[in-house]
């Protein structure tokens, strides 16, 4: 008997060892975890002292965090996960003063020197007017005389064909 439990703790242990180290081979997908507003290094060089909420909503996008004691502080939090490596967080704080317009930028990420300016190439195609086709509805209804148009030149249309047949 007790041969038979030293017999089946030992083949136990080895085949939960084997599996352990056949599983360490085996390839695992890992998820990349992105979470908050993904924040840059060019987002933030656009931000200027003085600039309404409105413009850096267009320009961060919305808040992760607006606090509700301090309307004027808004938080922004980025964090990454790649691979299944560690956690990497970055944060940006943008203070408004009472008129709506930045005081101050903290944070993960410090605006450059110089401004920033999104450059954009923009065109002009000028499209010729298209003459649209009637559909087969109105075709249908344009047999039986209901086109959708006034009465008042078709009158006009059927006055001049009694005029040119009048006998002179």
């Amino acid at each position: 008997m007790r041969k038979s439990l030293c017999f089946l703790s030992v083949s136990a242990s080895l085949t939960l060892t084997a599996c352990s180290t056949v599983l360490s081979y085996l390839p695992v997908y890992t998820i990349d975890i992105q979470q908050g507003n993904i924040i840059d290094q060019a987002m933030v060089d656009q931000l200027q002292p003085r600039m309404t909420k409105r413009q850096v909503l267009y320009i961060l996008g919305s808040p992760m965090l607006i606090d509700t004691f301090h309307q004027n502080r808004w938080d922004y939090v980025y964090s990454e996960q790649r691979n299944g490596e560690d956690r990497q967080q970055k944060k940006i704080t943008l203070l408004f003063d009472d008129e709506e317009k930045i005081t101050s930028i903290q944070g993960d990420f410090k605006p450059g020197k110089a401004p920033a300016f999104k450059t954009t190439v923009e065109t002009t195609v000028d499209v010729p007017r298209r003459d649209i086709e009637k559909t087969v509805w109105e075709k249908i209804i344009g047999v039986f005389g209901f086109d959708g148009n006034d009465d008042a030149p078709k009158a006009a249309k059927q006055d001049k064909t009694t005029e040119n047949n009048l006998p002179l």
